[in-house]
């Protein structure tokens, strides 16, 4: 089965893009549901969240504060390594499970959508990697719009991962979403027909 990397900086579209490419019958499995999965109540990850971090994490109903441990993670490098060392062997597991349902299932293609996949050296356990970009700007209005964080909470955020120039000369496949979602859908259906090429029909033409 193959597996295709899919990731961006924060507020480049890349969750769009992931709704866009399973609209063509190609399965998206996202590292950041994993995460929720692997840190819900009465979870293994959760208890060593709560012992590492503290119970301030937690939000009034006892389960996790995502907001929370983001403040307190994006404002130590360190902590947020830690982090990271904890939740992803966790993530790996579910990620394998999922994988082998779906190769089960009859799919040879699927895409893994992981912000972090360069920080983290994943590149390399994958079969490509597709990029989506846009300018600070925009990425940075994006975030505020949706989130309602301060432009310094964003930057702290940016400057957490992987410049862009570096992450553009990774990619194997790049998506500029500087548009808006009609430019996105054209790019996508772009990305299909050349890189991916997950549907054909009996003459070996891309169905979209």
């Amino acid at each position: 089965m193959q597996v295709f990397g899919l990731t961006g900086g924060i507020g480049s579209g890349k969750s769009t893009v992931a709704s866009l490419i399973e609209k063509y019958g190609v399965p998206v499995i996202s590292a950041d549901e994993l995460s929720r999965m692997v840190v819900a109540p009465g979870t293994r990850g959760l208890a060593e969240v709560v012992e590492t971090f503290g119970s301030e994490v937690l939000g009034d109903n006892g389960e996790l504060d995502r907001g929370k441990l983001a403040t307190v993670v994006f404002s130590d490098p360190a902590k947020r390594k830690q982090l990271e060392a904890m939740l992803h062997p966790l993530i790996r597991e579910r990620f394998i499970e999922v994988k082998e349902v779906l190769e089960q299932a009859g799919n040879t293609q699927l895409v893994y959508e992981i912000p972090l996949l360069f920080e983290n050296n994943l590149e390399h356990t994958v079969d490509g990697v597709i990029v989506v970009t846009a300018s600070e700007p925009v990425r940075i209005e994006r975030v505020i719009a949706r989130s309602k964080l301060r432009p310094s909470e964003v930057r702290r955020r940016i400057d957490a991962q992987i410049d862009e120039a570096t992450r553009r000369k990774k990619a194997d496949y790049l998506i500029v979403n500087d548009g808006d979602l009609v430019d996105l859908q054209q790019s996508v259906e772009k990305m299909l027909r050349e890189y991916l090429r997950p549907l054909k029909d009996d003459d070996g033409v891309q169905e979209l």
